[in-house]
């Protein structure tokens, strides 16, 4: 049995993700509006619970990330298997992956409960970090190469499986549902693919009041890409409305830069 440990997060799109939806109540916000009515409807969603483990494949552990909850699905325990994807390009064996690491996750529970006589289900959902919408079918079945006019006879015998994909390029900003902490992460994950990390949506101050240790981290993550402009994001800083908003924002820029200081310093 293959499982991979959990390990630090190595990019900061990681840290931001694990750091808010490892939260049930900010995992529960969001999923509850994106799968489907009915299943959304008979989880019970104030008993989700995050589980221990990562079971992805080390040679993407640079462009994905994943988390496990468990919940009460009609009574009965059901997981949901959560799979970021940050690359840039999407991976038309991404259906493959999933199925692997869903092995991993029932593999994993035999060995704790060797007395079991089924498996969980597994809701496998995939969140896409991407910037253009990617062109790729949800279903396992779509990698299988079928002869054609066989579909009927050959599907009884073969694998298959849906998964949920929400790409965040689908996603208007207004339409990113959830607690206000996750609104803002998943605002700010979207932004940084379209080049609009300074803009309103992410500086939505109306949000930052209900979330103002989230924002903290994201004002560090902002501050922490290449291609942010730090005379725009000070001027930003400034223009916050709130005073309390505004006093907090400043104080972390001006931690920024000396922590930004003190690298330079040491790689000197």
């Amino acid at each position: 049995m293959q499982v991979m440990s959990d390990k630090p997060p190595h990019h900061p799109h990681d840290k931001l993700f694990k750091s808010t939806f490892g939260q049930p109540a900010n995992a529960a916000g969001f999923l509850r509006g994106e799968l489907p009515a009915g299943l959304a409807a008979a989880f019970d969603w104030d008993h989700l619970r995050l589980e221990p483990g990562s079971y992805i494949d080390s040679h993407y552990r640079h462009s994905e990330s994943d988390l496990l909850f468990s919940a009460p699905l009609h009574g009965q325990d059901c997981l949901i298997y959560v799979l970021f994807e940050h690359q840039r390009e999407f991976d038309r064996w991404l259906a493959l992956r999933l199925l692997r690491y869903m092995v991993r996750i029932w593999e994993k529970f035999l060995h704790q409960q060797p007395k079991a006589t089924r498996l969980p289900v597994i809701v496998p959902v995939v969140l896409a970090q991407n910037a253009a919408r990617w062109e790729l079918p949800p279903e396992f079945s779509a990698l299988l190469d079928i002869p054609a006019g066989l579909a009927d006879d050959v599907c009884p015998f073969i694998p298959d499986f849906t998964f949920r994909l929400i790409q965040l390029a689908d996603l208007s900003f207004d339409r990113i549902v959830g607690t206000a902490a996750g609104i803002l992460v998943l605002r700010t994950l979207k932004a940084e693919r379209t080049g609009q990390l300074l803009g309103a949506e992410v500086w939505d101050e109306a949000l930052i009041r209900r979330a103002l240790a989230t924002f903290e981290m994201i004002l560090r993550y902002v501050y922490g890409q290449a291609d942010v402009d730090k005379t725009a994001f000070a001027r930003k800083v400034a223009a916050l409305h709130s005073p309390t908003i505004r006093d907090t924002a400043m104080t972390l820029a001006q931690q920024f830069r000396q922590e930004g200081r003190q690298e330079g310093r040491q790689e000197g």
